[in-house]
């Protein structure tokens, strides 16, 4: 049996309950609930489960203390036409580190993670093709200056991500939970 796996920190209950009253107002953005919000630090892609035992071994290896995170302003991914759209994480040295260490960890073990730079975020929406551009920046505009309050982070998951209905979110069930300690 293979699943669809990836390393991320989840979003703090209440912290996702001060979030989840701001997505609105943008026609065609399909907002995420705040059961899957979380912040991606590797994704692996499909594994089988002997694959999967060996990864999660080595990421119950890694090392981190747990620090705080803010989530600070708004964005989208896709330049000619938005596909998603998302709240920043301001910049963290620790958060940085604990991604870098989760994709050595999937290398060690000959998992291939995505080389795309990280830009840690919350999807908070995914966009259809006739999302209203001006709603977006709308959105965007007002939100350009949200910053959260700090969340701890004090643990990361190992999660797997099962597809629904389409136009559906995925299912993400967290298979491991790795505590972050000095």
């Amino acid at each position: 049996m293979t699943l669809r796996v990836f390393a991320a920190l989840p979003v703090d209950a209440l912290l996702a309950a001060r979030i989840a009253p701001l997505m609105k107002g943008v026609p065609g953005a399909a907002w995420r609930p705040v059961e899957n919000f979380h912040v991606t630090l590797a994704f692996f892609g499909e594994l089988d489960e002997a694959v999967i035992a060996e990864l999660d071994d080595a990421l119950a290896r890694i090392r981190c203390a747990p620090f705080d995170l803010v989530f600070k302003g708004v964005n989208h991914f896709g330049k000619a036409e938005p596909t998603s759209l998302w709240l920043g994480v301001e910049e963290n040295a620790a958060l940085s580190g604990l991604a870098r260490a989760c994709v050595q960890a999937a290398r060690r073990v000959g998992v291939q993670t995505e080389r795309r730079v990280f830009t840690p975020h919350l999807t908070l929406a995914y966009l259809k093709p006739w999302t209203d551009p001006v709603r977006l920046a709308r959105f965007e505009q007002r939100l350009n200056l949200f910053r959260s309050p700090p969340m701890l982070a004090d643990r990361f998951h190992l999660y797997s991500s099962t597809p629904t209905k389409p136009g559906r979110p995925n299912l993400y069930h967290a298979e491991t939970e790795y505590p972050l300690c000095p």
